[in-house]
């Protein structure tokens, strides 16, 4: 049986370590520009597939990985794709807001006019 306080102290540990997988789960949207562990995050291409099956890793596909990537969840090794379409997603976003505001300013404008 264990002391209290190295099973207290475990359950910290993984406490912490499911946190971190939230944040880092939350991170996944638009062009990362750092790891949540502080690390550069580069562009990396896939050489080749790892086996003749597998069909998860293309050859020549784009990603932005963090340089001490290690596969444990808690570094990032995003999909170029997916990181783009979010950053269209946003700017498309703002795009519409300022049409909107642009809009308004006109619509202004035009009643500041006709008052003079």
């Amino acid at each position: 049986m264990t002391h209290p306080h190295e099973e207290y102290m475990h359950m910290k540990e993984l406490k912490k370590y499911n946190n971190m997988l939230g944040c880092i789960a939350d991170a996944h949207y638009e062009i990362p520009t750092r790891c949540p562990y502080g690390g550069k995050i580069v562009d990396e291409i896939s050489p080749g597939k790892k086996f003749p099956s597998d069909f998860n890793t293309h050859p020549g596909r784009k990603y932005f990985t963090c340089a001490n990537f290690e596969d444990d969840g808690l570094h990032f090794r995003q999909p170029w794709v997916f990181a783009i379409q979010d950053e269209v997603k946003g700017l498309l976003k703002h795009v519409d807001e300022m049409a909107a505001e642009i809009t308004e300013l006109k619509d202004e404008l035009k009643r500041v006019r006709t008052l003079q």
